[in-house]
């Protein structure tokens, strides 16, 4: 089948899903239609704002769709409409039967796990928080439930030691699209072959992320508390409660080191001096270097000591 023949539905919002949609563009390959979230008001003045996806669509000309209901009548027909033989979904919302039934070719998706390790929400976060040495990602035709159709391809990378989910979420995209247009290479050539998922009851799973999953708990081991703070940095970050004297604040910690040492302070409890913030945790320390208070920016902790006190009691909890 030559890629004219395909005519393809990508569907998909974030970054993410940019570099693979770019990819099958430059690859001429016929996307006839791209499905993206509705614009949503951002920002103190509420303007609405375009996904990535749907910036990029329009930068190349191709056909968007912005449906709020994946099940209504007037979107399915529309879809239907564009005739298409394969769709592709890349950081997209669940979707009904009636969509990923649809074209011939079936429709396939991307995930950012080596599947079936890290179904979810969140596979990139929760890989690095849960300390992994490897992860990857994996194409796979999309079922009924989520992230459980049979296997395409998949590719593995190295999570480096201090890795955070920003560098390897980058990292992910780049490999991830290139999956992606191999496993469109596939079908095109009609030599596509699936392997179904194991059933195993140990699997690993991708929580989606709230405020009470990203609350650092220093009293865990020092390596959970340094993984977890590198998996959610930057994006939705780790917090926790700063008490210092009679203020009690929420704070943001985005970069830190980690350091093995015995010593006799109260888990949580702060020692700082001009150049260097450390919070006390049952192993160890962790230097605190980026961190954020409540109504203020990023900053790293030089900047932050030059000016803000830490009294003697002060604490992280």
């Amino acid at each position: 089948m030559s890629n004219e023949n395909l005519r393809i539905v990508f569907m998909g919002t974030p970054d993410f899903a940019v570099a693979s949609l770019k990819t099958l563009v430059d690859a001429k390959y016929n996307v006839v239609g791209v499905i993206t979230a509705p614009d949503k008001p951002a920002g103190r003045g509420r303007k609405l704002n375009e996904s990535a996806v749907k910036k990029y669509a329009q930068s190349e000309g191709l056909h968007i769709l912005q449906p709020t209901n994946l099940k209504a009548e007037s979107f399915v027909e529309e879809l239907r409409a564009l005739n298409a033989n394969l769709q592709i979904i890349v950081a997209f919302r669940m979707l009904p039967e009636v969509v990923w039934s649809m074209p011939e070719h079936g429709t396939f998706n991307l995930h950012a796990s080596l599947l079936p390790d890290y179904r979810g929400a969140a596979p990139i976060h929760w890989a690095i928080i849960n300390g992994e040495t490897k992860t990857g990602v994996t194409t796979f035709f999309i079922d009924e439930k989520i992230d459980t159709g049979a296997i395409i391809l998949q590719d593995d990378i190295a999570i480096e030691a201090d890795e955070t989910v920003g560098t390897l979420h980058d990292k992910l995209m780049v490999i991830g699209s290139q999956l992606v247009l191999k496993t469109v290479e596939l079908i095109a050539n009609g030599t596509v072959k699936t392997t179904i998922q194991p059933k195993t009851k140990d699997l690993k799973t991708a929580y989606k992320l709230h405020k009470d999953n990203c609350k650092i708990d220093w009293t865990l081991p020092i390596d959970d508390i340094y993984n977890k703070i590198r998996g959610l940095n930057p994006f939705p970050s780790a917090w926790c409660y700063l008490y210092n004297g009679d203020e009690t604040l929420t704070v943001k910690i985005f970069k830190t080191e980690k350091k093995l040492e015995k010593h006799q302070f109260t888990t949580g409890t702060l020692i700082s001096n001009k150049d260097e913030l450390k919070v006390a945790v049952d192993d160890g320390f962790i230097n605190i270097k980026e961190i954020q208070l409540p109504g203020k920016r990023k900053m790293d902790v030089k900047s932050l000591l030059n000016g803000y006190h830490f009294e003697e009691n002060a604490k992280l909890l």
